[in-house]
């Protein structure tokens, strides 16, 4: 019998214990070295994802009743804490500049990615990811190979004239056969900009040779790493890109950007892996125009922004709060857009404040499959008035990212957009990704957490609560917090969870007096049955003998 109730563990041991958690198999003994190596890598609740794992049976004599133990519990968990996280740089990318060749002119140049990355590997944060995804002439282990957008990947945001325009140089175009080629190239804009280069718009330079390509491997990289994540194949990630791509829309680049890379992606999960509900936050400075457009009539993509508006008045001039959606993408654009200028200047409290209030809410309600982030750093402190200006430090922007964690599970990926202050995008980039590491990050400062928002901050968030709240009941919820600051809408949330927790409690202790009641009754039947047919069949058994 002993031997029977062994064989039914075993059974079972075996068919819910990850295949990769035996130490039979490489992955295990791959994983573990990589943690072994990173001993000052702190997880906490927010880093471990929530992933099923391929079951495979077990052979025989690789898993006895004498080898099966609880350790064997603890690895599956080692294993799924330490999923990859991955990382994604082009050094093509930097060549994408303007011909002058006079950075100090350009807010967006190549020294913002490479500033960047460096800044990764100073900090040792690039030593705590398993996985590269890299693509460069210096070779790292676990390579993979990223390549361009494609022509049919770019079309699914952008219209064939655009891609034409702005996805070919003068050697890709001998290779293309289309016959409208000629005709569009002949339609091409080119401004002579102060500098002496050129550009597409009085911003936004073009380099004949190495445009195309970096914004097509910047729209091929996010994309790339967007559908690893999606499939299991990393935990998260962040991507270094340039150039940005939350402005450029269906037909046209603006703002430094070409290809949206963020919608591409976006797309793409749709398209090849059928994600049903991806929520994009773009918390750039700067509202991005192109990403709404590509998704306003969209209901299975919730697009978040939080940006400097000003009533129009800042660059792209769009994003007002009432711009919600048309046809079924009704209610799943949501604009949190401030106004009052800099006076004062936005910061840490109003961005915990809309996150609390407006985004956070929201997403949760949404429930999404995957999360995508434009992450434009131009409100981190730093950033002259008319690129930004406002002080949001780089530690609240990894502190937005843990939050952005508890959804879909964990898989979230940050693409880089906006930021130009060099030091202010290190700080927020190094920030990011360690939240996305699940380390320790320096916390926000208990001045910043008692900090109310300021009148202009809430007046907007309550301007956006009334227009969402009639999409989304969880926005009407925390319409009474908005004036609080972080630590005061806390306790107010843990009062009102306790007040509930005890009339749950009181109601539970009234049912469990019911139902103590009604199975002691049931005792009593149950005894006086089993008694009466006990005397019944002995009667019978004497009478028989």
């Amino acid at each position: 019998m002993e031997g029977c109730f062994y064989h039914v563990l075993l059974l079972l041991l075996n068919t819910s214990i990850p295949f990769a958690c035996s130490p039979y198999h490489p992955l295990f003994w791959d994983i573990q070295r990589q943690v072994t190596l990173r001993p000052g890598l702190q997880m906490d609740h927010l880093s471990v994802p929530t992933l099923i794992w391929p079951h495979q049976p077990l052979a025989r004599t690789q898993s006895s009743p004498a080898s099966t133990s609880l350790s064997c519990v603890f690895l599956c968990l080692y294993v799924c804490v330490c999923m990859y996280i991955g990382l994604v740089y082009d050094a093509q990318m930097q060549k994408h500049q303007c011909i002058c060749g006079d950075n100090s002119r350009h807010p967006e140049h190549a020294g913002r990615v490479q500033s960047i990355w460096s800044r990764l590997h100073e900090r040792g944060l690039r030593s705590h990811i398993y996985m590269y995804i890299y693509i460069n002439k210096y070779i790292y282990t676990h390579i993979n190979i990223c390549v361009c957008a494609t022509i049919e990947e770019l079309q699914s945001v952008h219209s064939e004239k655009h891609v034409l325009l702005f996805g070919t140089n003068p050697l890709n175009r001998l290779k293309l056969d289309n016959p409208k080629l000629a005709g569009i190239l002949s339609q091409q804009i080119i401004v002579m900009l102060p500098c002496g280069g050129v550009g597409v718009d009085d911003d936004t330079v073009w380099n004949e040779h190495h445009t195309s390509t970096a914004s097509r491997i910047a729209a091929g990289c996010v994309t790339d790493l967007a559908l690893k994540v999606a499939q299991g194949e990393l935990k998260n990630g962040f991507a270094v890109v340039r150039p940005p791509g939350h402005h450029a829309n269906h037909s046209s680049p603006l703002g430094f950007c070409f290809f949206n890379s963020v919608a591409i992606a976006a797309k793409q999960l749709q398209h090849k892996l059928n994600v049903s509900k991806i929520l994009i936050v773009d918390w750039d400075v700067h509202h991005g125009n192109g990403t709404q457009e590509a998704f306003y009539s969209d209901s299975s993509v919730l697009y978040i922004s939080l940006h400097r508006y000003d009533d129009g008045n800042f660059f792209p001039g769009s994003g007002h709060p009432s711009e919600v959606g048309t046809g079924a993408g009704k209610g799943f654009n949501v604009n949190v857009g401030w106004t009052g200028g800099l006076n004062p200047p936005m910061g840490d409290a109003e961005y915990l404040a809309a996150f609390r209030a407006v985004v956070m809410p929201i997403a949760h309600e949404f429930s999404p499959d995957v999360v995508l982030v434009s992450a434009g750093f131009d409100a981190v402190e730093g950033h002259s008035s008319s690129l930004g200006g406002y002080k949001v430090t780089a530690k609240c922007f990894g502190f937005l990212t843990r939050q952005l964690m508890s959804l879909a599970g964990g898989r979230v990926v940050l693409a880089l957009e906006g930021g130009h202050d060099l030091k202010a995008i290190c700080d927020a980039s190094e920030a990011c990704v360690s939240a996305l590491l699940g380390m320790e990050v320096e916390p926000l400062s208990q001045s910043v957490l008692d900090q109310k928002p300021c009148e202009n901050a809430v007046r907007s968030l309550q301007r956006v609560i009334q227009v969402q709240g009639e999409y989304w009941q969880s926005v009407k919820d925390s319409a009474a917090t908005l004036d609080l600051s972080y630590l005061q809408a806390q306790r107010r949330r843990l009062r009102r969870d306790s007040d509930s927790e005890a009339v749950s409690a009181i109601a539970s202790l009234s049912m469990g007096s019911l139902t103590s009641d009604r199975y002691r009754r049931y005792q009593i039947f149950c005894f006086s049955t089993t008694a009466l047919l006990y005397f019944m069949f002995h009667g019978i058994f004497l009478l028989s003998v």
